[in-house]
């Protein structure tokens, strides 16, 4: 089972970062936490990677209708989007909103898992259509 729902752009780490960043907002998430996987690595092990880091991305309403749902689904929340470098081009990733009514088995969290999944793919589908105008 796939996981992940991916675009890559052709535009460099920093960008791809901020543009990430505003078609999320527009789609109502807000960055809650933000790890810088290769800072990070770097620090505490001395380890050099692409650049790479994780957005911990928030719809409020989305995320107290799935904690009405269930409780536990709080481990699965916020939704994770990642931006790294990949090659020569830049990946952005989300977590695939229906991994949490798959891993949990419970039909409530499936209309929430379809709007989140509706505003991520429209989040991505901003980020490539601003790629193709660049």
């Amino acid at each position: 089972m796939r996981y992940d729902r991916t675009v890559h752009l052709d535009t460099d780490f920093a960008t791809a970062v901020a543009r990430t960043r505003d078609a999320l907002a527009a789609q109502g998430f807000g960055i809650l936490t933000e790890i810088d996987v290769t800072a990070t690595l770097k620090a505490k092990l001395d380890h050099d990677m692409e650049d790479y880091v994780i957005l911990g991305a928030c719809n409020p309403p989305l995320a107290h209708r799935a904690l009405e749902a269930d409780r536990s689904i709080g481990l699965l929340l916020p939704c994770n989007v990642v931006v790294r470098r990949d090659g020569a081009r830049t990946a952005v990733q989300a977590l695939d909103p229906s991994t949490m009514v798959a891993l949990t088995e419970l039909d409530a969290l499936r209309p929430v898992a379809e709007e989140a999944t509706r505003r991520l793919d429209a989040a991505l589908t901003a980020l490539t259509a601003a790629d193709a105008g660049s």
